[in-house]
């Protein structure tokens, strides 16, 4: 199954989305001052809480006759959910921008773009220069964000010069896309609201976009909107999970790999092998980014008992499926396809209805993860 997305969209604060981490509630009394709180610690007792909750709703599991037609008519329920809501359920995810600036313009606008061509003798004079001998520079630059405790692995400077190599490796045939020098592919792109505001934003001629998902309704809202332009972006319905149906892109030519709110949408027992495929199709030095439901999150804590299919894995009124993650979980899934951990932290969101003084709790993972420059044989 799956290729489909289904979020609870971040909170925009003063028309514009802060890079979570840069909100702290320190007096409780101003809980209702603002829209959102980041990081926010939970206490013994309400961790204890979620989890007897997860306990309580999860000791009824749906019947294997029922989960069984979830999984086959998956495409059925996903198509429904779109023919109901087609694009006006999320909104365009320009907080996207502030999380991931990979996916900005400045991101793929090439420094060292036809440096080995253009000025070979000056690469050649950097292989024994301070930094040792060879071409790539194995530095990595950390910077510490000490409110969320989490480390980033920043890329070596010389990997667009490897990147730009192995560009070389693509097949010759043509493809959608053949001719850019900066690909992006989301998986599970639903109505665009991803797409959309990446091809606004972002005026690089020479970006790609490739956008699939599940849904045949999806992918038709998508290449009906205004502002889908064929020469720039190729959208295509694809399982996710269909492990006999191949990717119009060559292994080892993507740039970047988007997974919002899509992979929870998977059978457990089936995300590893999607990842793995999803890892072949990114260039030496690409980039996964994921942003995802993570464990105990407030729609987790809200479902009745008879909704869970296994583990952390529910099913929706409307036949949609979704799993809350663990960061450890994540982390195996993308370890296990060959990637290097760039980042992986959990949001911890608190979410104010000031209106109707509602407090609620959600719980995200985003992580990072990145193809080695050169394999462990090399």
């Amino acid at each position: 199954m799956a290729g489909c997305s289904r979020e609870e969209v971040p909170v925009a604060i003063g028309g514009k989305r802060q890079q979570f981490g840069s909100r702290f509630l320190s007096d409780p009394a101003r809980v209702f001052h603002h829209n959102a709180w980041d990081n926010v610690e939970w206490s013994e007792e309400q961790a204890a809480a979620a989890e007897r909750k997860v306990q309580e709703n999860s000791s009824q599991r749906v019947c294997q006759e029922k989960q069984v037609d979830y999984e086959i008519n998956a495409h059925k329920y996903w198509n429904d959910f779109y023919k109901i809501h087609e694009n006006g359920f999320f909104k365009d995810r320009h907080w996207l921008f502030t999380e991931f600036p990979e996916l900005a313009p400045s991101q793929n606008q090439n420094p060292l773009k036809g440096l080995f061509w253009e000025n070979k003798s000056e690469i050649l004079e950097s292989r024994s220069s301070e930094d040792g001998p060879g071409l790539i520079i194995e530095e990595q630059h950390k910077c510490s964000l000490n409110s969320l405790r989490h480390e980033t692995q920043m890329p070596p400077v010389e990997e667009n010069v490897t990147k730009k190599l192995s560009q070389l490796k693509i097949c010759a045939d043509e493809f959608p896309g053949s001719s850019a020098t900066y690909r992006i592919l989301e998986v599970g792109c639903g109505v665009g609201n991803t797409v959309f505001p990446i091809l606004q934003t972002n005026n690089d001629p020479g970006l790609f976009v490739y956008c699939c998902d599940f849904s045949s309704t999806a992918i038709e809202l998508v290449q009906t909107n205004p502002e889908y332009d064929p020469s720039r972006c190729f959208a295509f319905v694809h399982d996710l999970c269909d492990e006999d149906k191949s990717y119009p892109v060559p292994t080892d030519s993507l740039d970047i790999i988007v997974l919002i709110f899509v992979l929870s949408a998977v059978v457990p027992d089936k995300m590893q092998k999607a990842i793995n495929r999803l890892s072949k199709l990114l260039k030496p030095g690409g980039m996964m980014l994921l942003r995802d439901y993570g464990r105990y999150d407030m729609a987790q804590l809200r479902f009745k008992k008879g909704q869970c299919l296994s583990g952390n894995f529910y099913v929706r009124g409307d036949g949609t499926r979704v799993y809350f993650f663990t960061q450890d979980e994540l982390d195996t899934l993308f370890t296990t396809a060959g990637l290097e951990k760039v980042q992986n932290l959990v949001d911890r969101r608190l979410q104010v209805n000031r209106g109707k003084q509602l407090t609620m709790y959600r719980v995200w993972i985003q992580c990072k993860y990145r193809k080695p420059l050169l394999s462990n044989t090399s």
